[in-house]
């Protein structure tokens, strides 16, 4: 019986896949995009094996049921390897990291095994209704789906982890070495693994709870409306997300120099240059001001003043170039007429909406509110 809410909306889902590929197919061959058309395939298959089952096209080729499961332990895998190629420094993926990749496959090939080599096409098909099914055959049906959905998450979960570990060590990156991070944080990263997060970890209840029998109020409906939501903001952030020059993705690590521990004195000494620059030269004013720029301006290496302000003055470039900032903004906001989007732009920021987020993070409320309160 054709399920016809999923089946159009997982049609419609792939309809935004396809635009999507026509898209990235187009461009260059970075690896960033490389791993972008590998996703859009991925899902491309996992939104194919949805609309066989919504759609009772299983009716007519049961031999082929499940076949997409090995591919769908893949996704996680290659969200992983795309944020790899969009933020890290490191050239190349670590081998075991490659490896454990593709054990997800692997092992689903093996606990599916009995099912594939076992029951014919029409003992696959007789399984659909509870009539006609085999008591035997209908347990391996099981087994194997609760299996496969337990390896899938276990391998979705692990990977999205990890990514969201590579995101948050960019992030780290970024501010030890600009004031400006907002086009070069992919702060709409986080936000989208624990979209995907979400949609899977749905998927694997839906699935086992179908495998089971059990249906409850949002079968075939909560499911397919998250992932479309999902999908829909991967698609549209991931291909506006522009690829990120070497400089903006910090350094490997294996190659990043180790810089001597420096005394009390050398970084009270620094600390006070800092001080100066902010203070009378007013650097913070520059919207694009980097460490590479401040330790110009001061005479220090780059690796002594990240050394000072981490160990000595326990914050980082971003925190503490954007605390000036903030101040002056203050005193813009009480002592003149200027509008908030101007003094945002006055003060160094590129945006009103980071000033906003900036401010209220240090202050505790709004420019608009702090205007107003004072």
């Amino acid at each position: 019986m054709v399920s016809v809410f999923p089946t159009v909306l997982y049609s419609c889902m792939m309809g935004m896949v396809i635009l999507a590929s026509l898209d990235v197919f187009t461009r260059s061959n970075e690896r960033q995009n490389l791993f972008l058309k590998g996703i859009l395939l991925l899902l491309m298959l996992h939104l194919v094996g949805e609309l066989y089952i919504s759609s009772a096209v299983y009716v007519y080729a049961p031999g082929i049921a499940g076949l997409e499961l090995p591919f769908k332990v893949l996704l996680g895998p290659a969200l992983y390897f795309y944020a790899h190629a969009t933020m890290s420094p490191e050239a190349e993926i670590d081998k075991r990291v490659k490896l454990l990749s593709f054990s997800g496959p692997l092992v689903v090939i093996i606990v599916m095994l009995p099912f594939i080599l076992l029951i014919s096409p029409a003992e696959k098909l007789a399984l659909a209704s509870p009539e006609t099914r085999d008591p035997k055959l209908w347990k391996i049906a099981v087994m194997t789906c609760l299996s496969t959905t337990a390896i899938f998450i276990f391998y979705t979960l692990l990977f999205l982890g990890m990514a969201l570990k590579l995101h948050n060590s960019h992030l780290e990156q970024l501010m030890e070495r600009f004031s400006d991070i907002e086009n070069k944080s992919l702060g709409w990263f986080r936000g989208v693994l624990f979209l995907w997060g979400g949609a899977w970890l749905l998927y694997a209840a839906e699935f086992s709870l179908g495998a089971l029998g059990v249906r409850w109020f949002g079968t075939g409906i909560v499911l397919p409306l998250f992932t479309a939501f999902a999908l829909a903001v991967f698609i549209k952030r991931a291909l506006n997300q522009k690829v990120l020059k070497a400089c903006d993705k910090g350094e490997p690590k294996e190659v990043k120099p180790r810089t001597a521990l420096l005394s009390d004195e050398k970084m009270q000494a620094i600390s006070t240059k800092l001080e100066l620059a902010m203070k009378e030269e007013r650097l913070f004013l520059q919207d694009d001001l980097s460490l590479n720029k401040l330790s110009e301006a001061i005479t220090e290496s780059e690796n002594h003043i990240s050394e000072t302000l981490s160990q000595h003055m326990h914050t980082n470039f971003f925190s503490f170039v954007n605390t000036y900032r903030i101040e002056h903004a203050k005193d813009l906001l009480l002592n003149s007429d200027m509008l908030v989007t101007s003094i945002a732009y006055e003060v160094g920021f590129k945006s009103k909406s980071t000033f906003n987020s900036a401010f209220k993070k240090l202050v505790g409320e709004t420019p608009t509110a702090y205007k107003t309160s004072h």
